[in-house]
């Protein structure tokens, strides 16, 4: 069976023909050869009563088929992508699989195939998507030591129906954990929130099998790898709703940004301060929008600057749908805190119109500043709280 992955010698179907240290070196690589495979499809030969491993003398004969088609289709399809790097032949030497949990370790010959398998996560095989994922006795520092740990990123994934970028690349030393998510929270919600940063190479919002609903947490990698300890700074204990959230690298504790980040932080967590309420429940799209990162607060004192900045907010806001009424809150005479100053309120005639200058507002550069553009609670504005 699997003639090309077992080279059997005559009258055996026991242990692979190796020399001692080989044996030894294949024990030292073998976390870094293997990955997880999660979400296997039912199979009508399935044998709950214990797990199956591949080169083992006494499965039940009627496994074979199971064993041999996982590893077939990793064979295959490693090789459709271009990831087989360690010679001729499949790339799949083992699979062990728990059948009542419904997911396999599949071991490669070599490190750099384990690491370009990880771009088939999400994976369709027998109608059902897989997760690829590295197994929970993965050590990066040690991996890192031993042979390339991403994927190539000239693997062709198209050949097998995937694209780069979707929910692969996650693993590595930059990987990024994500818990505490309300669990209303949509991707859509999370990844807008992890983008602040930058643009993410993968994101996986980890959901139940059953339900198909979040479990409350997530990981990320970005494309730009310096950021990442600024947002996990940054997003770090942040009140989101009735949860707080931690943000970490999935492979390390806390970490600090370095001091010449600092000032990308400051400017980050402003920036996430402001994008928590979109977050919030309920906060839906209204007719009203809060603009921040567009006026000087000491150009609102002079009554001419003030009226020119006015005109100016009616005239280019006015592009968007009929524009009902600006206000932009200005400094109190005596230094006391006057609620709304730094912002600018613009309420439309209609929520469409609202969305549409959102869209076109938010992350516009204005004096160098990138403009931040979030739907207003419409009874907040009617009633002069400006400081929500």
């Amino acid at each position: 069976m699997l003639p090309n992955m077992f080279p059997l010698t005559s009258g055996q179907f026991g242990a692979l023909p190796v020399m001692p240290i080989q044996a030894m070196t294949q024990q030292a690589t073998r976390h870094a050869r293997r990955v997880y495979v999660g979400g296997l499809p039912a199979t009508s030969n399935e044998q709950k009563d214990s797990p199956v491993v591949l080169d083992c003398a006494t499965w039940p004969a009627n496994t074979i088929p199971i064993l041999q088609s996982v590893a077939t289709f990793f064979s295959h399809v490693m090789s459709a992508i271009g990831g087989n790097t360690a010679g001729p032949g499949d790339a799949v030497v083992n699979v062990y699989i728990n059948y009542e949990k419904k997911f396999a370790f599949v071991e490669m010959r070599s490190v750099e195939e384990a690491s370009n398998a990880m771009a088939l996560d999400g994976i369709i095989f027998e109608g059902a998507p897989c997760k690829v994922r590295r197994p929970s006795d993965y050590n990066p520092s040690l991996a890192a030591t031993l042979g390339p740990s991403q994927p190539n990123p000239n693997l062709n994934l198209a050949a097998v129906g995937l694209s780069p970028g979707s929910a692969g690349g996650l693993e590595g030393p930059d990987r990024i954990f994500v818990g505490g998510l309300p669990y209303y929270f949509t991707e859509a919600q999370i990844r807008e929130l992890l983008e602040s940063f930058g643009a993410l190479r993968g994101f996986d919002l980890v959901k139940d099998r059953e339900t198909g609903n979040s479990k409350g947490y997530a990981f990320c990698v970005y494309q730009d790898v310096s950021v990442t300890d600024i947002a996990c700074a940054a997003l770090n204990g942040i009140k989101m709703g009735d949860k707080t959230l931690t943000v970490r690298r999935a492979n390390q504790g806390t970490t600090q940004p370095k001091p010449e980040q600092e000032s990308v932080l400051l400017h980050a967590q402003q920036q996430i301060a402001l994008q928590r309420f979109m977050l919030q429940p309920g906060a839906l799209a209204t007719k009203v929008l809060c603009l921040t990162q567009v006026v000087e607060v000491d150009e609102l004192s002079n009554d001419e600057d003030y009226q020119d900045i006015l005109e100016d907010m009616r005239t280019e806001c006015g592009k968007f749908g009929p524009l009902v009424n600006v206000v932009i809150p200005r400094p109190s005479p005596d230094g006391e805190h006057a609620p709304g100053v730094g912002k600018v309120f613009l309420e439309y005639g209609d929520v469409e119109s609202a969305s549409k200058a959102r869209q076109s507002l938010n992350g516009r550069k204005f004096g160098g500043n990138q403009v931040v553009a979030v739907f207003y609670p419409e009874n907040k504005f009617y009633e002069g709280d400006y400081d929500g």
